[in-house]
C-alpha cells in the first residue's frame, strides 16, 4: 500500500470519528460530491498539518458542494 492510500484510509476513519458516523458514510459523501480524488490528492498538504485543519477544509468543501 502506498503512503498516500494508507493516509487516506486514516483520514476517512478519523473524519468519521470526528463526525460521529461510520467511515463508509464518509466515503459515500466524498463520492456523492465528487471529492474522493481531490481529497486523496491533498495528501501532501493534509498529512503535514494538524488533522483538524484537514477536517475543517473537508467541511468547507462539502458545504460548497451542497449549494
Amino acid at each position: 500500500m502506498s503512503k498516500e492510500f494508507t493516509f487516506f484510509v486514516y483520514l476517512i476513519e478519523s473524519y468519521a470519528r470526528y463526525k460521529n458516523v461510520d467511515a463508509s458514510s464518509i466515503l459515500e459523501s466524498f463520492k456523492k460530491h465528487h471529492l474522493t480524488s481531490f481529497i486523496y490528492d491533498m495528501y501532501e498538504i493534509y498529512h503535514a498539518e494538524d488533522l483538524h485543519n484537514a477536517f475543517s477544509d473537508i467541511d468547507d468543501l462539502l458545504k460548497t458542494r451542497n449549494r
